[in-house]
């Protein structure tokens, strides 16, 4: 009898005395749920089954991405929360929602900062970035994607706004964070924080007059059938990261982590295609429901919005300058 058959024979009679097959010693595959807020069929859901491909296929099957689309496991703090307990999850997060963890990293998430989403990955590239990963993961918080364009925020609401004047008075649905409620503030309107999935309601029910986010997610939300006014303020380009907790992460083997940012990154490579092939796409769907599309000049919003720089006494000195030099 070969060795390896002799191996097997002495393994089943072994598992059959204790009690349980062969098939319950075989490695299980490790599955990972991906939650985010957007439906499936926009360019974010499309990207995730990308990824799923990716990672599956690469792992040879070791590694599994179960998805979880329209807020299926609750809203992103929720889910972060979840994550941050070690369980097997991961989410979209804007750094944004870090700047909870660490603070300087709210920078990066700031109003008219830049119009060249390049420009931004370089910095997620840079020295002071891998700084903050490692900060952050000994926080609990682990870094998978970096590199994901989510898009450039517009605002859709129930007028026109040309101006900043335009939003005095107005309640503009924003995520829970602090930099985009101080944004909206320093711009004039009244930011109403609240989760996506509650957003389509609220235009309904009046609760809010506007909402911001980029086109691909405006428009997969169907938001455009209660608000008819698409300004096109582009006051983030918004980059985002995808995120897990370190507890979960460093219970798995080092190979298969390494599969999970390798197909990431090439996913995220993927998103800001896809991102790109959008926006003209859906400008021409959204006019053909039925909405306006306006074009403002931004220098109003913008200086407005820059004051918010100087509102977060909790960064280090002078960061939006050092910022602003390594964009250049």
């Amino acid at each position: 009898m070969k060795l390896t058959t002799l191996f097997k024979t002495v393994l089943a009679a072994g598992c059959l005395a204790l009690g349980f097959s062969t098939a319950a010693v075989a490695q299980k595959p490790v599955a990972i749920k991906v939650a985010y807020e957007n439906h499936p069929g926009e360019p974010l859901d499309k990207v995730m089954r990308h990824w799923a491909d990716l990672v599956k296929d690469r792992s040879e099957g070791k590694v599994v991405f179960e998805l979880y689309p329209s807020s299926q496991l609750g809203a992103k703090n929720d889910v972060m929360d979840q994550a941050m307990m070690g369980m097997n999850v991961i989410t979209l997060s804007d750094v944004a929602f870090l700047a909870d963890y660490e603070p300087d990293l709210g920078v990066l998430f700031g109003p008219y900062l830049t119009d060249d989403p390049a420009k931004l990955f370089k910095i997620y590239e840079s020295d002071w970035f891998k700084a903050k990963d490692e900060a952050l993961k000994k926080k609990g918080v682990h870094l998978v994607m970096t590199n994901y364009l989510y898009g450039v925020r517009q605002l859709l609401a129930k007028k026109p706004v040309m101006t900043p004047d335009d939003l005095k008075g107005m309640k503009v649905r924003v995520p829970n964070n602090v930099m985009q409620i101080k944004t909206f503030e320093a711009m004039g309107a009244t930011p109403t924080p609240m989760p996506l999935g509650d957003v389509y309601p609220a235009l309904t029910q009046g609760m809010i007059d506007g909402v911001e986010n980029p086109l691909p997610v405006l428009y997969g939300q169907k938001l455009h059938e209660q608000a008819k006014y698409l300004s096109m303020i582009s006051y983030i380009t918004n980059t985002s990261v995808w995120v897990g907790g370190e507890a979960f992460f460093s219970t798995l083997d080092p190979a298969l982590v390494k599969i999970i940012h390798e197909t990431g990154y090439e996913a995220g490579l993927y998103s800001q295609k896809v991102a790109t092939e959008e926006d003209a796409k859906l400008i021409e769907q959204m006019k053909a429901a039925g909405v306006e599309v306006v074009y403002p000049d931004v220098a109003p919003f913008r200086e407005k919005a820059l004051a918010v720089y100087k509102q977060f006494p909790e960064w280090s000195p002078n960061l939006y300058e050092t910022i602003q030099q390594q964009l250049k």
